[in-house]
Formats: structure tokens, sequence, C-alpha cells
């Protein structure tokens, strides 16, 4: 069966059938860079990358393509209020953003392209649809005549005069139609501008990814992505920029739109100033609990941001983890190494052995338009099974779970080396002092072996007591937390 996903412009659930067999060309709408991203934009991002993961799991050659927006009016103010110049406030938020999404757990893209470093292929495509009669020029701005693309409409399903009406649009002397759109802007004083053949000036947001997206990955390319927000006007005009001037269609293949995130009965937003910064997230959650939540629920949800929800994001991703440390401290020197980049793209025919089932249930999940929620179910129900034969010492049958747990968690990107503190020297020195406990209580000097489970549980090591013997993990930091 071929993977299937959800395309906005269908509006339903159909086939990925790529332009070449076993190849995805993917682009995704990155950030404006002009300052630290909410925890809406690395929910997006972060499904994006995590499908470009899947993809690559199920066999396909992922070429994945993101932009920074790294001209634009807030890029502008905020070098004002900042009083530097707009492209040390690009690179000040390019940063930032890379750091925060490498601690969700997210790769970078394979092309990453900034609009500042395509502005002649901007200045060409506009010249283009000049020529082909689609837009024109008025005082050194330059305006997409929308009544000229008769497909204008087909992404948000709604007609010209349905979008016109549900839209607060400035009245402008210079447009021809209320709805036509900016594709190039005249040159302000104190603004960065570029030469044009309508004089200085520079690129609209809209024709910026149309361009970037058809230079690295052809018309037309497979995957669209971006936030469910961006679906009209800036999709819906890069369709009719890239199709006007192809003279032919489709722009993409299939659109892929993330939902927003909730908080409380509203999305977030910061023009209703409840948004949550990544970056603080990240610093009371933690990467691994927030990515948890981010991609355990469907990418097309409106995701609820509570405190219960990223509780029991930590609660599901702590059982994960004490099953992965339980089920190493069991096998031992057998514990299975971590795959590297696992690839199944023959189904199951290639499943086998104790995991082949729950293997065979996840990659079903997922390739119904990536359903995270019946996916990271069964990742559960292979831990309770492994937790049960953690307890009669099954290493055979337990090995084969922890090899298939392994491979999940590589395709999931979680990573539990680390939080656990499992260095060799770390784990020795543990499991040393653990020895010492089980001494003290054989002894019967119980005061003794609890002042060392206590100290250890005061820098964060858990102690379990089994009927195999004391195991023993390294606690995530708790929601609300703050690190010592």
């Amino acid at each position: 069966m071929p993977i299937r996903i959800y395309d906005s412009q269908q509006r339903a659930v159909v086939p990925l059938e790529t332009g070449e067999p076993g190849r995805v060309g993917m682009y995704a709408c990155g950030p404006t860079v002009y300052n630290l991203i909410h925890i809406g934009n690395a929910r997006t991002l972060l499904w994006f990358d995590f499908i470009r993961r899947y993809l690559a799991y199920r066999g396909y050659e992922v070429t994945y393509v993101m932009n920074y927006t790294d001209v634009d009016d807030k890029i502008i103010e905020r070098a004002r209020i900042e009083k530097i110049p707009p492209d040390a406030v690009t690179k000040k938020y390019e940063r930032a953003f890379e750091e925060d999404m490498a601690a969700l757990g997210a790769h970078s893209a394979d092309i990453v392209s900034r609009a500042t470093e395509h502005v002649e292929d901007m200045v060409d495509a506009v010249q283009g649809l000049i020529d082909a009669g689609a837009a024109y020029e008025v005082e050194g701005d330059v305006w997409f005549a929308v009544e000229k693309f008769h497909g204008y409409g087909k992404l948000s399903g709604r007609s010209l005069d349905e979008l016109r009406a549900g839209e607060r649009i400035e009245p402008n002397p210079n447009k021809r139609h209320p709805m036509d759109f900016a594709l190039w802007k005249a040159a302000k004083e104190d603004e960065p501008s570029w030469s044009s053949p309508w004089g200085p000036g520079r690129p609209g947001w809209h024709i910026e990814c149309s361009v970037m997206s058809t230079k690295y990955l052809g018309m037309p390319f497979d995957i669209h992505a971006g936030g469910s927000d961006l679906i009209f006007p800036h999709h819906e005009n890069e369709i009719a920029q890239a199709e006007a001037l192809a003279g032919k269609e489709p722009f993409a293949r299939y659109w892929m739109h993330a939902g927003m995130v909730q908080m409380g009965e509203t999305k977030m937003s910061k023009s209703l100033g409840n948004t949550v910064l990544a970056h603080d997230a990240i610093a009371e959650v933690g990467g691994m609990p927030l990515r948890y939540w981010a991609l355990g629920a469907s990418y097309r949800s409106q995701a609820p941001l509570t405190e219960e929800v990223l509780l029991d994001a930590h609660a599901s991703l702590e059982r994960w983890q004490t099953f992965f440390v339980a089920a190493r401290h069991v096998l031992r020197e057998d514990f299975p190494d971590a795959p590297t980049r696992p690839r199944r793209p023959d189904g199951d025919e290639g499943f086998h052995g104790a995991a082949a089932d729950y293997l065979h249930r996840f990659v079903a999940a997922m390739d119904d338009d990536f359903n995270s929620a019946a996916a990271f179910a069964v990742v559960h129900e292979l831990v309770s099974e492994g937790n049960k034969l953690i307890d009669v010492e099954d290493k055979e049958r337990l090995g084969a779970l922890a090899s298939g747990f392994a491979e999940l968690m590589d395709v999931l990107g979680f990573s539990f080396d680390e939080v656990t503190g499992s260095s060799e020297l770390t784990g020795q020195v543990i499991d040393f002092l653990l020895e010492l406990r089980e001494q003290a209580r054989a002894e019967g000097a119980f005061e003794r072996a609890d002042a060392i489970r206590n100290r250890l549980g005061e820098l964060g090591v858990i102690i379990e007591d089994t009927p195999a013997g004391p195991r023993w993990r390294v606690s995530m930091s708790q929601p609300g937390a703050t690190d010592s």
C-alpha cells in the first residue's frame, strides 16, 4: 500500500505519487527571522522535518528545502528597535531558530534558502509575469493582477468575490483590483533595496517562495508544506504567481498544512498576545517532552498547549525511557545497538522477529497520513510487553523488542543516551553505589541504604527495586522545574 496524505487542495486523503519514483521534493515555508519563534512555529516545522525523516525511513530519497524570509517590513522595524542593521537582525534570529529546533531534535533542511540570496531570480520572475500580462507596474511598485489568473482561489476553495468579501483590505489607488498583491515594492528611505527595471526596491513576500521552491525542486514538485494560516493569502498567491509565470499547472502536486496550537479556546497568535516562545518552553519543559507533545497528535490537528497535556507527554516519554534503561540493565552486553537511519522500503516483507507486528502496525499507522497518535500507541504497547519480559527476564524476546524499540526511537527522533546519563563511567559509578546500598541492606544498615538512595534521588537518579534487583534511571526535568 502506498503512503497516503491529506492534500489541502483536493481536500481528501490520497495516495502519494511522486514525479519521480522513489524520490520526493518537499518545500516548507520557514520563519521570517525578526524575532524568536513561538511554539506554534516550532511545532509546524518540527512536523515537516519528521515527515521528511519518515519518508526517508520508507525508502524515499528526499530533498527538503526550507526558506528564511530575511527581507521584510518586520525585520526593518526590528532593526530600528534594536538599533542594528537588518542583516544583523536576520543572522541573530536565524541562529536562535536553529538552536531551538536542534533542542527539539529537528535536523536542518537539505537546502536552506534565503530570500536576499535570490533577488535576481525574483526580478526575472516579476519581469516574466509582466511580459505574460499577469502583472503591472505603477510608480515603482509591481502588482500581480488576480483577475488575469482564472484559477485564483482554488487552494482556499473560495471565489475571488468571496475572498474579497472576507478580507479587510486597505484601499490603494495604484491597484486595479483590491485583491491584487505586491510582487515588487519600491524602495523607501533607509530601507534595504536592490536594483530592478522598475527602480530600486525589494521583492514581495509571496514571490520569494514561488521562486525559491521551483529553483531547487523544479515544477511541479511533490509536496509544499506550511502552517494552515498560510493557505490564504500566501500559498494561494504562490500558486497564482508560479502557474501564471510557467503557463502550466500544477505548481505543487500536494499541499500539506499543519494545524495551529490552541491556547485555551483560541489559537496562539502574536496579534492576540498569547504566544509562548519555543525558547522559553524548551527551558521550562525540556526539548524531548516538547517533541513528544508536538508529534503525539496529528499534524493537521489543533494542538492544545496546557499544563495537563505537557505533563501527560512528560509521563509518557518517561515510560519509554524507563523501559529503555531497564532493558539495557537486564540485557547488558546483549542490548542491541541503536540503528543508524534504518530504512523499511518494502512494507511488512522486511519485518521479522518478536517486534515484527509492532513495526508493521507502526508503519501502517504512519502510512495513513502520518497518524502519529496510532503510531505512538503501538510504541506504548511494545513497551508494555517489554516491561513484562523484564520481570521474567526473557532475554531473547526482550532483545528483539528492544531492537524494534530502538528502531522506532530512531524514526521518531528520540534518544535516551544523554538523558539517562548513561556514559560508561557514570553507569559504573551508579552501579557501584547500588552495590554499596545492597550491602548495607543485607547488613541491616537501612539508614545508610536509605541515605544512598536519597542522595542519588537528589541528583536525579531514580532507583526502582524489582525482583531481578535494583534498576536506575535519570529522571527528565519535570515541567515547571528549572535546572540547578
